[in-house]
C-alpha cells in the first residue's frame, strides 16, 4: 500500500506513524525485515524521518482472499486505495460461511472490487440492510479493526420499532450471551459479552412506529435486536425477537463516519448518499 503524508504527520519517521495508528508490532517488525519500504520511490526504512506530500510504499504481504467471485456487482458507496464501503442489500449474508459458498456480499465485492484482498471490518445480520466497511489490504485490516475495537469508527443505525410515544434518549449498556434454548438466539445475560448501544435520537413515523437513530459501540451478534426487544421496543419485522410472522426487518446501517488513518480526512457516508 502507499500513502500520501498528511500534514499531521510531517516530520515524523515511518515508525511513528505506524505507531501512533497502533498498528501491532507483529506488522512493524515484518515491515521492518521486508526491505522493500520506498519514499518516493528511493528505498527506505522504518526510520526515515517524511515530510507533508511524501509519497510513502508499504509492501504488503501477498495475501488474497478466498472469497469466490460471485460474477454480481455489489453497489459501491465511497472507495479509495484502501478502503471501500459497499452496500449489503436484504437477505444477503455478509460472508460465507463456507469457502464453496458464492451468493454472499464478500463474494460480490471480490468480484466488483480491483483487489486481491477484500475483508469486512464489521458484520450485518442477514436481514439488516445497509453500509459496511472493507479493508484492501492487510495493513489497513489491522488499523481498521483496532479503530473500531477503540470506538473511532461511528456506526449509525436507523430503526423502526413498536411504541406508542419518541422513546427518549438512553444508553443500553447490558451483556449479550448465547441463548442455550436456541442455538440462533442470543439474549441479555450477565455471563455474557459486555454491548453498549445508544439511543440518540426518536421520532414517530405513524402511530405505534416509531424510528429510531442508533449508535453501537460494541458490535455482538443481534446486539440491536436483543437490546431493543429488552427495553420492551422489539424492532418491527423481527420473527426471532419480536411478534412478526415476516421476515421484513426495519433495521439498516445507515451511516458510517470516521477519520481516514492516512489522509487524516472525515469519510461521512449515509445511505442517502446513494439515492
Amino acid at each position: 500500500m502507499k500513502f500520501t503524508v498528511a500534514q499531521s504527520f510531517d516530520n515524523m519517521t515511518i515508525r511513528d506513524i505506524l505507531k501512533s495508528l497502533k498498528l501491532p508490532k507483529k506488522e512493524l517488525h515484518l515491515l521492518n525485515m521486508s526491505k522493500a519500504i520506498e519514499v518516493n520511490h528511493t528505498p527506505s526504512q522504518l526510520n526515515t524521518t517524511v515530510k507533508e506530500g511524501d509519497v510513502v510504499f508499504l509492501p504488503s504481504s501477498d495475501a488474497e482472499s478466498q472469497y469466490l467471485p460471485s460474477y454480481r456487482y455489489a453497489k459501491i458507496a465511497y472507495e479509495d486505495d484502501d478502503i471501500a464501503i459497499v452496500f449489503k442489500p436484504k437477505g444477503v449474508k455478509t460472508h460465507p460461511n463456507d469457502l464453496k459458498e458464492s451468493n454472499t456480499l464478500m463474494n460480490h465485492v471480490r468480484y466488483t472490487l480491483n483487489s486481491p484482498y477484500v475483508e469486512p471490518i464489521h458484520r450485518l445480520d442477514q436481514e439488516t440492510v445497509g453500509l459496511l466497511i472493507v479493508a484492501k489490504n492487510p495493513i489497513m485490516k489491522k488499523i481498521l479493526d483496532r479503530m473500531l475495537e477503540d470506538n473511532e469508527i461511528n456506526r449509525i443505525y436507523r430503526a423502526q420499532v413498536e411504541s406508542l410515544l419518541p422513546i427518549k434518549p438512553q444508553t443500553i449498556d447490558m451483556p449479550i450471551g448465547k441463548d442455550k434454548f436456541h442455538s440462533n438466539k442470543r439474549r441479555v445475560s450477565k455471563t455474557g459479552q459486555r454491548a453498549v448501544t445508544h439511543i440518540i435520537d426518536s421520532h414517530m413515523l405513524e402511530e405505534g412506529v416509531c424510528e429510531l437513530k442508533i449508535k453501537l459501540d460494541t458490535g455482538r451478534t443481534h446486539q440491536i435486536r436483543v437490546h431493543l426487544a429488552e427495553i420492551g421496543h422489539p424492532v418491527i419485522g423481527d420473527p426471532l425477537y419480536g411478534h412478526s410472522k415476516l421476515r421484513q426487518l426495519k433495521l439498516e446501517s445507515y451511516m458510517i463516519e470516521f477519520i481516514h488513518p492516512f489522509t487524516r480526512k472525515t469519510i461521512s457516508i449515509s445511505i442517502d448518499d446513494l439515492e
